[in-house]
């Protein structure tokens, strides 16, 4: 099947580094997915928290495999795989996905970064990798949705250190030099929209300081070509199955097999990335 991307959105990709899809999924699709990772007994166990510099926690969870769940078959959908695959040129395989849920006045910051600022030092020798963020509930200003640099992703792969918190950032003299620069974009976003982004795209969001949580579901896909040279706590290439459009609401509410070992539940950074700013 090909790309739901028009060719003003591919052009965007390429010039922003991020397109936002309304409606990517619908509010069917969307409730069958909130309520499979509101209740999954496999997810709910692997839940941690990453604590932002003032000690407020976003709450993660991260899977290797898409599986079978509601969510995996949404990640092994044509309208997410395809689109990934015009967007790297070729295969792509699920790399991995997570969930970051930002709770009320108690959600924390995440500081700004790019996805491949980590990923690099897995072994991916190109960044031929992207992901998709998924809304589960309204994302806003309030609650501390996405921020994206637009056009970010032109400036390469920028250093990476431990920032004050427990969290891996980027050279914040880059980032403010880009901040100069550069757009600053808040990515808003309706239960059921998608935003597609590159790995270098600098990004960050807030804390949620709103009487409303703010869960996000993010995609990530790598091309088969790039294949990591490093075995790490990501998967190498893996054949990705992709399933019809119609799978989620085929499938209904589904959790994870109860034999899944492919939540990660242990984390520690990569020995490169222990720099400090």
């Amino acid at each position: 099947m090909p790309s739901i991307f028009t060719q003003d959105q591919r052009l965007a990709y390429e010039r922003d580094g991020f397109v936002m899809i309304r409606s990517l999924f619908d509010a069917e699709e969307i409730g069958i997915m909130r309520e499979a990772i509101e209740h999954d007994p496999q997810l709910r166990e692997s839940l941690y928290d990453r604590k932002d510099s003032e000690g407020k926690a976003t709450r993660m969870a991260t899977w290797n495999h898409p599986g079978d769940s509601a969510y995996g078959l949404a990640a092994r959908s044509h309208r997410v795989v395809d689109t990934m695959e015009d967007m790297l040129g070729g295969e792509v395989y699920h790399y991995h996905s997570k969930l970051t849920a930002k709770e009320p006045r108690v959600g924390g910051a995440w500081e700004w970064h790019q996805d491949y600022g980590y990923w690099y030092h897995n072994g991916c020798v190109y960044p031929y990798m992207a992901s998709l963020m998924i809304a589960l509930d309204h994302s806003t200003r309030e609650n501390g949705c996405l921020q994206v640099l637009r056009g970010s992703h032109l400036a390469g792969r920028v250093d990476h250190g431990v920032l004050p918190g427990e969290q891996v950032g980027a050279d914040p003299r880059r980032v403010e030099q880009m901040l100069k620069q550069l757009e600053l974009v808040y990515a808003e976003m309706a239960p059921g929209d998608g935003l597609f982004f590159h790995a270098n795209v600098m990004h960050r969001s807030d804390q949620n300081r709103s009487d409303h949580r703010r869960w996000t579901v993010l995609f990530c896909y790598n091309a088969a070509r790039n294949d990591p040279y490093l075995e790490h706590h990501h998967p190498q290439y893996t054949p990705l199955v992709k399933v019809p459009d119609d799978a989620v609401k085929t499938a209904g509410l589904k959790f994870a097999d109860a034999d899944d070992t492919y939540f990660r539940r242990n984390f520690s950074n990569p020995p490169e990335l222990t720099k400090r700013f």
